[in-house]
């Protein structure tokens, strides 16, 4: 069997269309996370961006995101190699960086969207609008391992 082309490639070597085919549409990258400044841990809550759409786990605006939300991390082969911990331990870019491969809910394995919801890696119905949210620290949680 040949290999895919998350197989064959490293990050930096994907273009355009094989990068953004690795996000599996789960919205976890698009909640509040907060940083402990002692100790570094990055802490996820289920407070959803301001641009996610809470049922398609897709951002509303992704072209302009960063301009609309400027703390939102542009994800590129550089920042993950400085510091993928901000994403969810599922999350295919980081589970790539880290020299894993893709899950089998993944929707490149699959070839179906809906498996990362059956697989209950989606946001969807576990996200909160951040305008409705209240302290952060009351919609703290933990993923699991990936």
């Amino acid at each position: 069997m040949r290999a895919r082309f998350w197989e064959r490639y490293a990050l930096e070597a994907l273009d355009t269309e094989e990068w953004e085919a690795l996000c599996d549409g789960c919205g976890r990258c698009c909640l509040h996370k907060i940083e402990d400044p002692r100790s570094g841990r990055i802490h996820y809550t289920n407070i959803a961006c301001r641009l996610l759409d809470l049922d398609s786990c897709r951002c509303t605006d992704y072209a302009h995101r960063h301009q609309r939300v400027p703390d939102c991390l542009p994800l590129t082969p550089e920042v993950l190699a400085r510091d993928a911990r901000w994403l969810p331990p599922t999350c295919a870019y980081r589970r790539l960086a880290e020299g894993r491969g893709l899950p089998d809910w993944h929707p490149l394995r699959t070839g179906r969207a809906e498996t990362v919801v059956a697989a209950g890696i989606s946001v969807r119905g576990l996200a909160v609008p951040e305008g409705r949210a209240g302290s952060p620290l009351h919609h703290l949680l933990e993923w699991p391992a990936g």
